[in-house]
């Protein structure tokens, strides 16, 4: 009897090993043919309006993703606290469409963070963070509508020259406001609204070339002073050596002045 259910026991023992490593190996097939994709926490990839778009909205990031889909259309990092955007921060996403960097605590930006994206990129977000001067050079070929609104700029010539130098998103440059300028009278003002009386670079290059003049006034007047040091002291020499000879006897007299005659000559 025993050995009867032994017998029995014996297939179905079987089966279920092979059942068991049938199952383990689809699953470890699935996983090769479909691996796993490790997002940030609290991102999420997700399809609108046909556009591959990638959300890490409020996901408390203090830097930029690097397992972003190189694919990605649009890319949302708004409500973080990424405080800057080092050099080839997005390189890696050439079919980047709009990208939303509001509401962060960016305060710098390195020239060529946006490199890479100049072909495709139609909207850059850059509103409400802490950026006070940023170079020109930072947005250098892009072409995209640029949001700079909400930001405690300082106005000076700097700003003016990236005013000028990007596109600004419709109806965001009335938020450019003067958060610090040299001059006080500037400050809580729209930036737009400031320079169409005051050209900061002008200004600017006016300070410099005063500074050039009285500079260079500084080292004429010390030249002059010492030509005329130099002029009053050989001619004291002069007179004290005149007197010198008067004091002498005429024969040694004579005879230094044709020392003195002979040397000159």
């Amino acid at each position: 009897m025993t050995v009867a259910r032994g017998t029995l026991l014996r297939p179905i023992t079987m089966g279920l090993l092979l059942q068991s490593f049938f199952l383990l190996l689809l699953l470890l097939l699935g996983s090769c043919l479909h691996p796993a994709t490790a997002f940030p926490k609290g991102c999420y990839p997700s399809e609108e309006e046909g556009l591959k778009t990638f959300r890490c909205s409020n996901a408390q990031l203090t830097e930029v993703p690097r397992d972003i889909p190189n694919d990605t259309n649009k890319l949302y990092l708004d409500f973080n606290q990424i405080p800057f955007l080092p050099r080839d921060a997005f390189r890696d996403l050439p079919l980047l469409l709009e990208l939303d960097l509001s509401h962060n605590a960016i305060a710098r930006i390195e020239t060529g963070a946006f490199q890479g994206l100049a072909e495709h990129l139609h909207s850059l977000d850059l509103s409400s963070n802490r950026l006070v001067s940023v170079s020109k050079d930072v947005f250098s070929n892009l072409k995209a509508k640029v949001n700079l609104s909400n930001n405690p700029w300082l106005c000076d010539c700097r700003l003016q020259e990236l005013i000028r130098a990007v596109e600004l998103a419709a109806d965001s440059s009335g938020g450019i406001v003067c958060d610090s300028s040299a001059q006080e009278e500037h400050v809580g003002k729209a930036f737009l609204q400031v320079i169409a009386d005051t050209d900061f670079c002008n200004a600017y290059k006016k300070t410099t070339d005063i500074a050039m003049l009285v500079t260079m006034f500084g080292w004429f007047a010390m030249v002059i002073s010492y030509l005329v040091y130099y002029v009053r002291q050989n001619q004291e020499d002069a007179r004290r050596h005149l007197e010198y000879l008067k004091s002498l006897p005429s024969k040694q007299r004579r005879s230094e002045e044709s020392s003195t005659i002979s040397t000159v000559v």
